[in-house]
């Protein structure tokens, strides 16, 4: 599946309407992020169950603000509506592909029960 391009008017739905998501917040003066882009691009092909989607932090300030994006490039993945990684850098392939792996490979319904856990205070 192709990279898509999420903005603010997009970015809820298809975070609310798909199991994963895979964003790469980036900005085209960015170096490291023109850098991983082809990275990016050939890991996306391999997940067709995956969302693998962009956001230019330049153009969605408002959405950089939201996730607190400090460096770029910064991944951030959802699993059920839950971000379940988000950290700056660029990775080489192998690296992202094992990331990708474990994600995917994520007991969500664990998760769920640990982020109620730390909701609750407990």
């Amino acid at each position: 599946m192709a990279v898509i391009e999420l903005n603010k008017d997009n970015f809820d739905e298809t975070v609310d309407n798909n199991d994963m998501v895979i964003v790469d917040f980036w900005a085209p003066w960015c170096g490291p992020c023109r850098a991983f882009g082809p990275t990016y691009e050939k890991v996306s092909v391999k997940y067709p169950q995956a969302i693998f989607a962009k956001v230019n932090t330049d153009d969605e300030r408002d959405l950089a603000m939201m996730f607190q994006i400090r460096s770029i490039p910064t991944l951030m993945i959802f699993r059920e509506k839950i971000v379940i990684y988000s950290q700056p850098g660029m990775l080489p392939e192998s690296a992202f592909v094992d990331l990708v792996d474990k994600a995917l490979g994520l007991d969500m319904e664990e998760v769920k029960r640990e982020v109620a856990k730390q909701q609750a205070g407990g």
